[in-house]
């Protein structure tokens, strides 16, 4: 069996999570962070918008994480960012953190909006 290293391209990957924090490339995120094509930083949520739509031109999807479980999305919030354009997925954070990585590894344009477990 031959195994492979993914290559992220200088893109940072999502170490690892659990509650109340994030692991991005070997640094600690405490609370709800967007991992964007310029690096991650801390998120404030469904009500901070701009830091999504500055994104919106250079992610084709935006995964976005509910927390412990899957949740439907505020409906402004959803129409905001499909209004500018933005792919959106949703699932629980757990399961974004791992499809982001994927996707990431796969050299897709990628964004994710991860609220805390």
């Amino acid at each position: 069996m031959r195994l492979n290293e993914v290559d992220y391209d200088g893109r940072r990957p999502v170490d690892g999570y659990g509650p109340g924090f994030f692991r991005i490339d070997g640094r600690v995120y405490r609370g709800s962070v967007a991992v964007l094509p310029e690096g991650p930083r801390m998120w404030g949520g469904y009500d901070d918008t701009a830091t999504l739509l500055a994104v919106a031109e250079q992610v084709d999807v935006l995964l976005i994480g509910t927390g412990v479980e899957i949740a439907p999305l505020p409906r402004a919030f959803r129409q905001l960012l499909e209004d500018a354009g933005l792919g959106l997925e949703i699932m629980a954070t757990g399961a974004a953190c791992r499809t982001y990585n994927v996707l990431l590894g796969e050299g897709r344009r990628i964004g994710a909006a991860l609220l805390a477990v």
